[in-house]
C-alpha cells in the first residue's frame, strides 16, 4: 500500500471499512497499486501493538535507498544546495505579495 498516498490513501481504507471491496472505484486504486508496486520486493517487518502497526525493520534486493544521495553533506553527496533556490523563491512569491498586499492596507 505504499504507492497509496496523500488522498488516495484515506479514499482506499474509506472503500474497504464501508463494504466497497468490488465498487470500481477500489478496484481502480488498487490497480494504480498494483502497477506502481510491480517492481516492488523485500520484506518488511511490522510490529501490531494495541491497534498501531510500527514497521520496525525492512529489507530489499531492490532498494531505491543510497546513502550517498540521501545526506546533504560532505563531498560525496549527490545535493546541491542551488538547485532549492528556484523552488524556495517560487514558494516564497506569494508570501512576499502578501506582506506587499498587507503593508499596503489591501
Amino acid at each position: 500500500m505504499s504507492a497509496v498516498k496523500g488522498r488516495r490513501r484515506p479514499k482506499y481504507s474509506e472503500l474497504v471499512y464501508n463494504g466497497f471491496w468490488f465498487s470500481p472505484e477500489r478496484e481502480a486504486l488498487q490497480a494504480l497499486v498494483t502497477e506502481t508496486q510491480r517492481e516492488g520486493t523485500g520484506v518488511v517487518r511490522l510490529k501490531l501493538y494495541k491497534g498501531n502497526i510500527i514497521v520496525v525493520g525492512r529489507r530489499s534486493p531492490k532498494t531505491l535507498y543510497e546513502p550517498k544521495i540521501a545526506t546533504m553533506e560532505g563531498h560525496a553527496s549527490a545535493y546541491d544546495q542551488s538547485d532549492a533556490t528556484g523552488f524556495i523563491r517560487l514558494n516564497a512569491l506569494r508570501l512576499k505579495l502578501r506582506a506587499t498586499l498587507k503593508d499596503r492596507g489591501d
